[in-house]
């Protein structure tokens, strides 16, 4: 049981509705509940003393917290993701966000990387948030790769995929790299490429490596590595990721504080900094999951939350993943199912593409 159920396992049901009142108002309006407000709104009659007393109660264990001292409450970060895990109520989708979706099934984008931009603004749209769409890796067999060396500190991979697809990726390659060593590399990587995509020729290659090191030059086994965290995305995940609608986030007004955070957000999106766990945040199972504030990883200095969603191929194999970001007090219960149902869109796009 994680700290947030435990905690709602010890609360009665008054404390439950305060609670919850006090989340829903926040994410409503943005700004603090207090108890006055609170009288009006509660199935049982109580006095606004009661309530304060109900609402300190719910501070001291770190649920709720005053702004100000005079002010009403807010929910905290661990009162925000109790109130996701066990009180969300998720609505149904709307048919006019889902007309919205659905309409970028009629463009005629001449590529995926098309379609998903489509989508992407499409969702940002919707949302009123920052969307963010991480586009599939080609994933056809391998046919044959290629070592360029372009100078001292940089190297080209170029790939050439069994349909007909080359790619060309520039790389930094180790110290000190020889030309027998490229050569190396190239054809130790070559009796291994055929029939494999780039997946499973890295995991077949971490082992062949870890068989054969002694047999191959250790620069060739540095180079082979390199190339590998290039291939698999880790190099090129930015130019994986499609970002729409970051002015959403300052289009209401904010407090300075607020803006600095939505800044450095903003700073992260510029600089994609670690987008390859973007995809590692959905890749855990299927589903929409839901990350708030220093949960995520991704932009945690942001005080923002992020909604994503993995999405499938026609074999049920997850290959990119769809979310928003924006404030703490996203309308979780709306979000949820357009993030669900985009992530749906656009697989049934792949496949209709593949």
């Amino acid at each position: 049981m994680t700290e947030a159920s435990e905690l709602l396992s010890q609360m009665n049901d008054r404390s439950r509705e305060v609670f919850r009142r006090v989340v829903e108002g926040y994410l409503s309006s943005g700004d603090p509940v207090g108890s006055r407000s609170l009288t009006r709104t509660l199935s049982e009659k109580v006095s606004a003393a009661t309530i304060r007393n109900v609402m300190q109660d719910l501070e001291y264990l770190g649920l709720l917290d005053s702004p100000h001292v005079s002010a009403g409450r807010i929910p905290t970060q661990l009162g925000l993701r109790m109130f996701v895990d066990s009180l969300l109520e998720v609505r149904d989708l709307d048919h006019h966000d889902r007309e919205k979706l659905d309409a970028t099934l009629g463009r005629n984008a001449g590529d995926v990387s098309g379609l998903l931009d489509a989508v992407g603004s499409a969702l940002s749209g919707v949302t009123h948030g920052a969307s963010l769409v991480l586009s599939p890796k080609h994933e056809a067999p391998l046919k044959h790769i290629e070592f360029v060396s372009l100078a001292r500190d940089r190297a080209l991979v170029v790939i050439v995929f069994a349909d007909g697809h080359v790619e060309n990726r520039v790389f930094t390659p180790p110290p000190g790299l020889t030309p027998s060593a490229m050569r190396e590399a190239a054809n130790f990587t070559n009796a291994l490429v055929e029939g494999r995509t780039l997946s499973e020729l890295r995991k077949t290659m971490q082992a062949e490596i870890s068989r054969r090191r002694r047999e191959i030059d250790g620069l060739a086994a540095d180079l082979i590595d390199a190339g590998i965290a290039v291939w698999d995305g880790q190099g090129d995940s930015a130019e994986r990721l499609i970002v729409r609608g970051r002015a959403n986030l300052l289009e209401e007004d904010s407090a300075q504080e607020e803006l600095d955070r939505i800044r450095s957000l903003f700073d992260d999106l510029e600089r994609k900094r670690d987008i390859a766990d973007f995809l590692e945040l959905a890749d855990e199972g299927e589903g929409v999951r839901i990350f708030i504030g220093s949960e995520n990883k991704l932009f945690s200095l942001s005080g923002s939350s992020l909604v994503v969603s993995p999405y499938m191929n026609a074999d049920r194999k997850i290959i990119g993943a769809v979310g928003v970001i924006g404030p703490t007090r996203l309308n979780y219960g709306r979000i949820v199912p357009i993030v669900d149902y985009t992530a749906q869109l656009v697989g049934r796009m792949i496949a209709d593409r593949s």
